[in-house]
């Protein structure tokens, strides 16, 4: 088994926290998961700057890692009148507007959260574990939220059929390959969001 990078063995020191909340506070238009993945590798911040993020398990820790810090800074901020959005393709600080302080809370039971702020996740994931990575991670959300995620990475929406799905990932994928300059870490993402529609329906 891989070993975790040890800023992510161990709970995440608060200076972590800061400099990515420092990246997104440069960002008010919000950016990419690789955006911010390159900007904080750029900066020089660990374990981001030492990421091999070709090889599965380290882009699997990295990822893991920076969604753990956005989720903490989500709570944080939720308490300033912030809301943060976290999602692969849009992440950025905006403010809770018309004075819907409640709406701009995190959700204590959302199971996004609960599955990374959990860092005994990265003890137990292993590179052949990476490669199931994507179904397990899905199967953890209800099947209407899959769907609805599923469709917003492949640029989609309902109603939509087989065929069509079929269509834009083949479009997508081949944009998206590493070999054509894409992003390996978008490629997984619309992988996962073929399977949802197409495979576990």
């Amino acid at each position: 088994m891989t070993a975790v990078p040890e800023a992510a063995a161990s709970p995440v020191h608060p200076a972590l926290l800061e400099r990515v909340l420092e990246c997104l506070r440069t960002q008010p238009d919000g950016l990419t998961e690789h955006a911010l993945i390159t900007q904080l590798r750029d900066a020089g911040v660990e374990p981001f700057a030492g990421a091999r993020l070709q090889e599965s398990l380290s882009l699997f820790q990295t990822h893991f890692l920076l969604f753990h810090c956005l989720y903490r800074l989500r709570d944080r901020l939720a308490e300033r009148g912030e809301r943060l959005r976290i999602h692969c393709l849009d992440i950025g600080i905006e403010p809770v507007r018309d004075g819907g302080a409640v709406e701009g809370l995190p959700a204590m039971h959302d199971p996004l959260r609960a599955y990374y702020l959990d860092l005994a996740q990265l003890e137990t994931m292993d590179a052949a574990a990476v490669e199931v990575l994507l179904g397990e991670f899905w199967s953890r959300l209800g099947r209407d939220q899959q769907r609805e995620q599923a469709l917003e990475v492949l640029e989609l929406a309902d109603p939509v059929d087989a065929d069509t799905i079929r269509r834009q990932y083949r479009r997508m994928a081949q944009c998206h390959h590493p070999d054509r300059g894409g992003d390996t870490a978008k490629l997984q993402r619309i992988n996962a969001a073929r399977w949802v529609l197409l495979v576990r329906g």
